[in-house]
């Protein structure tokens, strides 16, 4: 377990580091361009993921607060129940420290730090984080791993296996 959490922290320390140096570097709305379709901007998203309900009356602040924290606490539950499953174990944490860093913003600043700018022809992708890419990765692992299991489950199920020409009459 402590291997897991050590993850998480590890994620969070990185994401915290890096959003304070950012909020310091590119102050005053300051944008840096680093090639034809990246950016380092400095943007507050009071929102969810893609800037969802950023716009809403403030609510949200709390909302978004409170279903990190249960996702954490879920988290953790998942980590002790799957201790033996490494990668699943590997991506659990990385949305852990993903979410907690998230959190962090949300309770310090009442909106999240989001720095990285992908934009192509014009049209920019919302902005995010590491706490955001620590996520996604960790989702797309968990769900790879998800999908193994229910290919592994259905190649194993006997009513997948047609009956043996013996056993017709």
């Amino acid at each position: 377990m402590s291997r897991w959490l050590g993850i998480a922290a590890a994620i969070i320390a990185i994401d915290q580091a890096t959003k304070f140096a950012v909020s310091d570097w590119l102050a005053g709305g300051r944008v840096v361009e680093m090639t034809s379709f990246f950016n380092f901007v400095l943007a507050h998203n009071a929102g969810a993921a893609l800037s969802f309900l950023a716009g809403a009356a403030g609510w949200q602040r709390l909302f978004f607060s409170a279903i990190a924290v249960v996702a954490a606490i879920w988290i953790v539950v998942l980590l002790r129940r799957h201790a033996e499953e490494t990668v699943f174990c590997a991506a659990l944490s990385l949305i852990l420290g993903g979410a907690i860093g998230n959190l962090i913003d949300r309770v310090w600043i009442g909106a999240v730090v989001d720095f990285l700018d992908f934009h192509a022809s014009g049209h920019h992708f919302p902005a995010f984080n590491v706490a955001d890419s620590a996520i996604t990765c960790g989702e797309v692992v968990s769900a790879r791993v998800k999908i193994q299991k229910i290919d592994d489950t259905s190649r194993h199920s006997t009513w997948l296996i047609p009956p043996s020409p013996a056993g017709r009459r």
